[in-house]
């Protein structure tokens, strides 16, 4: 019971429900690894007594939470209503505030309330922020917190519209070094906002990775998810390229020929992308470019990104100056390099300065050319413009762990327990942050997160949302099925989450796909986070379990056919992705039957289909209804509507197949044809498959909904001589 009630005090689960009848016990063990990754000695049960006399001592004597989260319009949370009379509230506002110079006192009374439901009289709100609240009561007792002062929800999504969803390196232009760039997801909305009415893009975590021998190709275990990585810059565009003198002129047209060469290998050659042959090219480049003197303008907004980033920046430059002498993995460096503040890394930012500056610069110009795309997107008439994806974690040897260790639960992973789907659990190999750790901070690792992803973006997606709320942990040398919850302060991080994207203006999408704990997807949506539905997975599960009716779809929601983790459209009607999975041995049961059940699966959609008179009598083949399946997402509410582009040329090929590693070529795949032949940007521009999809798509987010508009899309003319799919 002690060991229970010290875990629940510290937010630890010592059970969890796979199902909604079914309560498995988490073991003792795991609790106890949990609680002392937290800080809390619980490996006796005297440990326990004392641990739990301390837990409930401070919360008894606690003033305040931690944090306070106040929505705007609604009523104060029960921890401010409840202080006693004449507690004097000083409220410090947040650095950069102008309408409050001087702090903001308050002092509670016993008259009653005023006539807005649970708001005081003596309550006067401060500006929405991030702010410091002291408390003082008449007892001389005395705390300091945090206080978030959010809005009541995101920004809405402009409208009802509908946009791409691709993975970038798959996407290579006739300029691309190997892999596709920044330059090419500008290129991407500028094309399909002004000729498609397309209103966004969606992209794959463009985090800086691990370097490696591979590296790890996944762009969802990052070394940082702070800062964008370089590989994904188009070298031509940065200005300093341009005034390169000789040799340096020589040495880029070398260097520019063997990229071709690479995306020949790509393109026609059968070769997979190679993300560090790729880096290799773009990072001896940037190193000529990199002794071109800044202009004096350029210089200065260089001086301005260097003071916006702080202190984080300085961290990341050294970890990647470091990583370039001693390795990637920096529990192995010597150990007084181990320690971001210790006095041996002070000396290596002064030894190692000239390379801190230029991943500085690095990481300066990929954030110029990730606002050029969004400024591209919203040139082209898009809604939304770039969505771009927050994976769920980083590498536990990447800049981030190295950075913020103590923000970082040591010795754990977070993964997913078993479920109906593997019963043997997941391990992402992810350290989680610490929720009593972010609460000391204000939460500011978390803030400055979501500021640097949201400043070129018009949504952010949000991976694993239900992260927001609680994580699986994996003690390290355990399986994943002796893993347990850790819950975080979903209030507080929900607000930090709303004010960030209200400050940017930007609209946020939760990928909440897999098992959601009870009332998450309520949480969300009262705070205006659309959730994500896919086709497949949409059907009445608590009633007939046949496809779940256009009109009973969720309207706050990112309507798609697949995603990056699932078959292409392409795939799941051929069956392919069942055949797919028996070559490389995932399938749990007989090929046969796998494949009766999935043509079964197939057949009920398509039925209900041409019921609908989405599937037009006798137009039977797989290009015909992957645009009944497109149809169909249009004739739900859904507010955002995703194409997976490689859908638009029959792709059948998975970007991604969990549950393998180098089985499969994960993350390396170029977008290609129904025959599995790569494309070009340009080619899958010019695409008459791709056209014809579009077709039954909206020309414009003008909220008309159904399967096109009057007049129908931009005039959509392919180049002569361009290659069908």
């Amino acid at each position: 019971m002690g060991l229970s009630r010290l875990a629940a005090l510290h937010g630890v689960a010592t059970s969890f429900s796979p199902s909604a009848d079914v309560t498995v016990p988490v073991p003792d063990d795991t609790v106890t690894a949990v609680l002392a990754a937290l800080g809390v000695d619980a490996a006796t049960p005297a440990d326990v007594r004392r641990s739990l006399d301390a837990a409930e001592s401070a919360a008894a004597s606690r003033l305040l939470p931690p944090t306070v989260v106040t929505w705007s319009g609604e009523p104060l949370p029960a921890a401010l209503t409840a202080l006693p009379p004449g507690a004097v509230l000083t409220v410090d506002h947040e650095a950069g505030t102008t309408d409050a110079p001087v702090p903001l006192r308050m002092r509670v009374t016993s008259a009653p309330p005023s006539s807005a439901p649970g708001r005081p009289s003596w309550w006067t709100e401060p500006p929405l922020g991030v702010h410091r609240l002291t408390v003082s009561t008449p007892d001389h007792r005395r705390a300091t917190v945090t206080l978030v002062v959010a809005p009541d929800r995101v920004p809405r999504a402009p409208g009802r519209t509908h946009g791409f969803l691709v993975q970038l390196y798959s996407l290579l232009s006739a300029r691309s070094w190997g892999m596709g760039d920044l330059a090419d997801l500008a290129d991407l909305a500028a094309w399909s906002g002004r000729t498609l009415g397309t209103g966004f893009v969606q992209v794959n975590p463009l985090h800086a990775a691990v370097p490696g021998s591979p590296t790890d190709p996944s762009p969802y275990r990052p070394s940082s998810r702070r800062f964008p990585d370089p590989v994904h810059l188009h070298i031509e565009s940065v200005p300093e390229y341009g005034h390169v003198p000789e040799p340096g002129r020589a040495a880029l047209d070398d260097l520019r020929q063997e990229a071709a060469a690479l995306r020949e290998a790509v393109l026609n050659k059968g070769a997979l992308i190679d993300r560090d042959a790729v880096w290799a090219l773009k990072k001896q480049a940037l190193e000529i470019v990199h002794q071109v003197p800044l202009t004096p303008g350029r210089r200065a907004a260089y001086c301005d990104f260097l003071a916006g980033q702080g202190r984080a920046l300085e961290d990341h430059a050294l970890w990647c100056a470091l990583a370039e002498v001693h390795g990637p993995r920096w529990r192995t460096w010597p150990e007084g390099l181990r320690d971001p503040r210790s006095p041996q890394s002070a000396r290596a930012r002064t030894e190692l300065l000239e390379r801190v500056d230029f991943h500085c610069r690095l990481a300066w110009l990929t954030d110029t050319q990730l606002a050029t795309a969004q400024s591209a997107a919203r040139e082209s008439g898009m809604a939304v413009g770039i969505v771009h994806d927050l994976a769920v974690g980083v590498h536990p040897d990447g800049a981030d762990a190295w950075a913020q260790q103590d923000a970082f639960a040591h010795g754990m992973s977070v993964g997913a327990p078993p479920d109906a789907f593997n019963a043997h659990g997941q391990d992402w190999g992810l350290p989680p942050w610490r929720p009593d750790a972010l609460a000391a901070t204000g939460y500011a690792p978390y803030r400055n997160l979501l500021r640097g992803l949201l400043a070129h973006a018009g949504a952010l997606r949000i991976d694993h949302v239900m992260g927001l709320f609680r994580l699986w942990w994996v003690p390290e040398g355990r399986p994943p099925t002796e893993g347990t919850y850790v819950a975080h302060d979903a209030e507080a991080m929900l607000a930090v989450l709303v004010l960030e994207a209200h400050r940017a203006g930007a609209v946020v999408i939760g990928e909440d796909l897999g098992t959601v704990e009870p009332g998450v997807r309520e949480a969300l949506a009262r705070r205006g986070v659309l959730g994500t539905s896919v086709l497949w997975f949409e059907r009445d599960w608590d009633g007939t379990g046949r496809p779940l009716a256009p009109e009973q779809w969720r309207r706050d929601c990112v309507a798609t056919a697949t995603t990056h983790d699932l078959p292409s459209t392409a795939a799941r009607l051929t069956g392919d992705h069942v055949t797919l999975r028996h070559r490389l041995g995932l399938l749990a049961r007989g090929l046969e039957q796998e494949l009766a059940e999935d043509a079964a699966d197939t057949a009920e959609w398509l039925g209900y289909l041409a019921r609908l008179r989405l599937l037009p009598e006798g137009d039977g083949d797989e290009e015909a209804a992957v645009r009944a399946v497109h149809r169909f997402l249009l004739s739900t509410p859904a507010r955002m509507v995703g194409v997976w582009l490689p859908d638009t040329v029959g792709d059948r090929r998975p970007q991604n197949l969990p549950g393998t590693w180098d089985q499969y070529p994960n993350w390396r795949l170029p977008v290609a044809d129904a025959e599995g032949h790569p494309l070009t940007l340009e080619e899958i521009a010019a695409s008459p498959r791709l056209h014809r999809l579009m077709e039954v798509l909206p020309a414009a987010p003008d909220g008309t909904g159904g399967t096109g508009s009057p007049g129908g899309p931009k005039a959509r003319t392919a180049p002569p001589g361009a290659r069908p799919s």
